[in-house]
């Protein structure tokens, strides 16, 4: 969802600062702009001196601009946290059968998961991290793949194996996992 709210606000952050300085821009050269934008010559101001004294002596205004920026700040603050936060699992909840479950640390999971999938014929190297809650993970696979390796062949048995025994050894009802399939480098054939 972050990355989601990122791109949203980037996109319309981006949109209005573009068409604010174009329309700035195009009066600035001196090209036709409509008659209601506000900045129409070569020497206009953006703010003249009676815009900016306009509203300072209403009762409402500064209430309103403190609010205004109060709620700018909140949301920047919550922005930033949200970049800061931890993405990956710290731990998982296994079902223990008593009812009040265990814990297992998200990176000794990762850590199977991880070994057991390098260890998958035609994989080089894997890499794996936990997202989602502790009661529902995701996994993440990054599988780099050896030159002559099938692909289909070895995310199926990487479902099948390595995904499987880890959901089957931390009781958990499904293990979803995102699998990014790379290959790794390697050096043409000579052919005499």
């Amino acid at each position: 969802m972050l990355r989601a709210v990122n791109r949203v606000f980037l996109g319309l952050a981006g949109l209005v600062l573009m068409c604010a300085g174009g329309a700035v821009l195009a009066a600035g050269v001196g090209l036709s702009v409509p008659s209601w934008w506000p900045y129409d010559g070569r020497h206009d101001v953006l703010l003249s001196d009676a815009d900016r004294a306009r509203w300072r002596d209403e009762g409402w205004w500064w209430p309103v601009v403190i609010a205004v920026l109060a709620v700018l700040v909140v949301l920047g603050l919550w922005w930033c946290l949200a970049q800061l936060r931890r993405a990956r699992l710290a731990e998982v909840l296994v079902e223990s059968g008593d009812g009040e479950g265990a814990l297992l640390r998200g990176r000794a999971l990762e850590g199977v998961l991880e070994d057991e999938a390098a260890s998958l014929e035609g994989v080089s190297r894997a890499s794996v991290t936990l997202t989602g809650r502790r009661n529902a993970p995701r996994a993440r696979v990054v599988l780099q793949l050896e030159p002559d390796a099938a692909p289909g062949g070895t995310l199926a048995r990487l479902g099948d194996e390595a995904v499987a025994h880890a959901r089957d050894s931390a009781g958990l009802e499904a293990l979803p996992a995102e699998v990014r399939l790379g290959l790794g480098k390697h050096r043409a054939r000579r052919v005499s």
